[in-house]
């Protein structure tokens, strides 16, 4: 979806470009761009790409032609602003005549955009553009999102999404830190030592004709120590440990952010059904305000009568009532909508979107829960975290065995730092434990009791996987009989109004038939809406009970 409309401002014609620039889409914009030529000068022509969220091959050809005519090229975000860079880069007729003073005012237009990107709340810049009106980039204009905008700005700022990532990363370091005690270990040690000893107190009694001390004398040493373990398989059970912790921190990371994304579309559905009930509200107004000006006007002319006049007046205000409380829901998943993305409170958005129906083919249940149980970061946690536990059982167990070590040190040593020499120290150590107060049968119990708690999350979230999977099908295929009924009716009851509109037109009957007949298609509509939700809501559903929610929702 492409949408493209002309502004004027300073002076010069602008394009503003907002969606995705492909496919058809790029003749659409290079037809705009051909009327935009013939009707304005080229040095007060612009294109503005601050709004589109991607553009393939054939809109990378066209910007390039665009610009070789003389249009200037505007964008926001690195990805546009490189892309804008590289067509003026490869320019050849740019290349030709060495315009230096052309690349620099490219490059301060790019990081000024860059810059201003940067800086601003939340670090995006809106527009509100109106088809022949003045427009400006300032951050207070209505902020436009599809459902993929959305979903890509809830995992870039949603607090929830980004503490599951730094929870993540916080178990790598884990692991890093648990690989290090297998790792060397060296260290540069410096001292310069002062001593005075008293004998006395050293050995218990003074030595006659022997001073009561010995000293002061310096003692000045500088060098390498290291240390390293040779044979010690805790260690290696422990880092075995937490690297699987790390990868149960990682799908876990997965799982909340599918779970923001099912939030985010969710939220994203509901506001379109808020919206669509406006929309439906407001040409329910409309028909009521129609119907109370005809029964206003039977009634000067003498056919109608009073009572049918104030039963159409009824309509309209119960209709009207509707509509405020209908805008009211609108508005109130709006702010929903912003508190999940983590915007700016002051930042108004609205929705590129609208509620539709795309055709889901009916999939099997087994194959569905399988492939749950395949992609489901959920149960790649949990799996992570019994091969964890098993390596911390082991590592109990292996603590029994003896270890073996390597430490040494090599130092230059001396009364002074320029009356020293060589000195040097090395030792292989084996510790074998004899006794530890029941420590490692404790550990061991524990990391056993830990592996049976896990298997019990395990088999409960598999009952849960197919549950999911199940409700998520059944509710699909329901709301896709929903969509087709509500359809029909909706299609029914604006025939109905029609012809009792008629009737009452001609006299045969008064408007009681055309206030049922709005009751009717008031019904059908918001049956209509309200399968439409389910309908989506139940692809959600199914995405995120077999694991494909960004895959199917963040592209």
């Amino acid at each position: 979806m492409l949408r493209i409309t002309t502004q004027t401002k300073g002076g010069r014609r602008n394009l503003a470009v907002e969606g995705r620039l492909a496919g058809p889409w790029v003749a659409a914009l290079e037809q705009c761009w051909r009327e935009l030529r013939a009707a304005a000068p080229l040095e007060k022509l612009s294109v503005d790409l601050c709004g589109v969220s991607f553009i393939d091959a054939a809109g990378k050809v066209l910007l390039k032609e665009i610009h070789r005519q003389g249009g200037r090229l505007m964008a926001e975000g690195c990805l546009n602003q490189c892309i804008i860079k590289e067509i003026a880069a490869g320019d050849p007729e740019e290349q030709s005549n060495g315009r230096a003073s052309g690349k620099h005012r490219a490059q301060i237009l790019f990081y000024g955009f860059l810059f201003g990107t940067l800086l601003l709340p939340g670090g995006l810049r809106a527009q509100q553009a109106t088809p022949g009106a003045s427009s400006s980039n300032v951050s207070g204009g209505t902020l436009r999102l599809t459902l993929d905008q959305a979903v890509a700005l809830a995992l870039k700022q949603n607090p929830t999404a980004q503490i599951a990532v730094l929870t993540a990363a916080q178990s790598e370091q884990d692991r890093i830190a648990a690989r290090s005690a297998l790792l060397p270990q060296a260290q540069l040690d410096v001292t310069d030592v002062a001593r005075r000893t008293n004998l006395q107190a050293n050995f218990g009694r003074p030595f006659p004709g022997l001073a009561e001390h010995v000293g002061p004398f310096q003692v000045f040493t500088a060098g390498p120590s290291l240390g390293m373990p040779i044979f010690d398989l805790t260690l290696w059970r422990r880092y075995q440990a937490a690297r699987d912790t790390a990868a149960a921190s990682r799908a876990a990371s997965l799982s909340t952010r599918e779970q923001v994304i099912l939030l985010v579309v969710s939220q994203y559905i509901g506001t379109l059904r808020a919206t669509a009930d406006v929309k439906a509200s407001e040409s329910r107004v409309a028909l009521a305000q129609a119907l109370y000006d005809q029964a206003g006007g039977l009634q000067k002319e003498g056919v109608g009568t009073g009572i049918d006049t104030l039963r159409a007046n009824v309509e309209l205000q119960n209709e009207k009532q509707r509509l405020i409380l209908a805008q009211t829901s609108e508005q109130t998943s709006l702010f929903a909508l912003s508190r999940l993305l983590n915007l700016d409170p002051r930042q108004p958005i609205e929705l590129a979107d609208a509620l539709s129906f795309f055709d889901t083919p009916q999939a099997d249940v087994t194959a569905s829960i399988e492939q749950a149980l395949a992609a489901r970061p959920e149960w790649k946690s949990l799996e992570s975290q019994i091969r964890a536990a098993q390596y911390q059982r082991k590592a109990a167990w292996d603590s029994r065995l003896p270890a073996l070590r390597f430490d040494g040190n090599w130092a230059y040593q001396g009364i002074s730092s320029t009356t020293g020499i060589p000195v040097y120290s090395y030792q292989a150590s084996v510790r074998v434990p004899l006794f530890t107060g029941g420590r490692i049968h404790a550990e061991m119990v524990r990391a056993n009791l830990e592996i049976q708690k896990i298997e019990q999350q395990k088999a409960d979230l598999r009952n849960q996987i197919g549950f999911d999977v199940k409700t998520a099908l059944l509710s699909l295929g329901s709301a896709r009989n929903e969509v087709q009924v509500a359809s029909l009716g909706v299609k029914l009851s604006e025939e109905e109004v029609s012809q009792a509109r008629e009737r009452f037109q001609a006299g045969v009957a008064n408007n009681i038939e055309v206030i049922s007949a709005q009751d009717a298609l008031a019904r059908a509509n918001d049956n209509q809406i309200a399968a439409l939700y389910r309908f989506n809501q139940a692809r959600a559903d199914l995405a995120r009970a077999t694991g494909q929610m960004e895959k199917l929702y963040a592209k």
